[in-house]
């Protein structure tokens, strides 16, 4: 019986070649017509009604728009920066409701009713939020890219220490945390500067404080 089975010499190139092939077929989709309704599909969208920087804003929004993205694409307030994209960086920190966040991880759409205020809604060229103006003074910045996510991020560590939320640092949990280096260090470590402002950014938030580092 074997010897009447006849047999089909397959070199190792015509062995890869047939599994290309396969693979291709498999990769086709069903119908042309199938792909083209796909690809022409509208994406889902949804009213949005959110304040921004105390204005009120009616919006219709893909679904699939980060709080970033609508804040930099939709209403043009770039002083909301994009970094990593992946909450990484703290660039895009933006406070909602008085709590800073990494807007690049929230979906717009999670935000409806809110209050966000971003570093256009601290303070203007004329009347700089003491922040702002803490960060000119001790030069809590170099090349400026992160600087909008650290000025509203120190904003929002600053509120959480005068209302007693405690951090990884804080000695005594049931206590008041105390403007001290190690606190503003440990609060703001999800923000990043790349060219190493660290201590005047430090600076900038105890003299905002009234505190002297400790």
């Amino acid at each position: 019986m074997l010897d009447q089975i006849p047999s089909f010499p397959l070199s190792r190139r015509g062995l890869m070649a047939g599994t290309a092939a396969s693979a291709a077929l498999t990769a086709v989709p069903a119908s042309a017509e199938g792909s083209s309704a796909a690809v022409s599909e509208r994406p889902a969208t949804m009213p949005l009604s959110i304040e921004v920087n105390g204005k009120p804003r009616e919006l219709q929004v893909d679904t699939r728009t980060t709080l970033l993205d609508l804040l930099r694409e939709n209403l043009q307030l770039t002083g909301t920066k994009k970094g990593c994209d992946h909450g990484q960086c703290g660039a895009c920190t933006v406070l909602v409701n008085g709590e800073r966040i990494n807007s690049c991880l929230s979906l717009a759409v999670q935000h409806a009713g809110d209050k966000v205020t971003t570093i256009e809604g601290l303070g203007t060229p004329d009347k700089l939020h003491p922040m702002q103006a803490a960060f000119i003074k001790h030069d809590g910045y170099q090349c400026g890219y992160c600087t909008p996510g650290q000025i509203c991020s120190a904003v929002g560590v600053l509120d959480e220490i005068k209302r007693g939320i405690p951090s990884h640092v804080s000695r005594d949990v049931a206590g008041k945390p105390g403007v001290t280096e190690m606190e503003m260090r440990e609060r703001m470590s999800g923000n990043i500067c790349r060219c190493g402002a660290y201590s005047n950014i430090a600076e900038a938030m105890a003299d905002v404080a009234g505190s002297k580092r400790a």
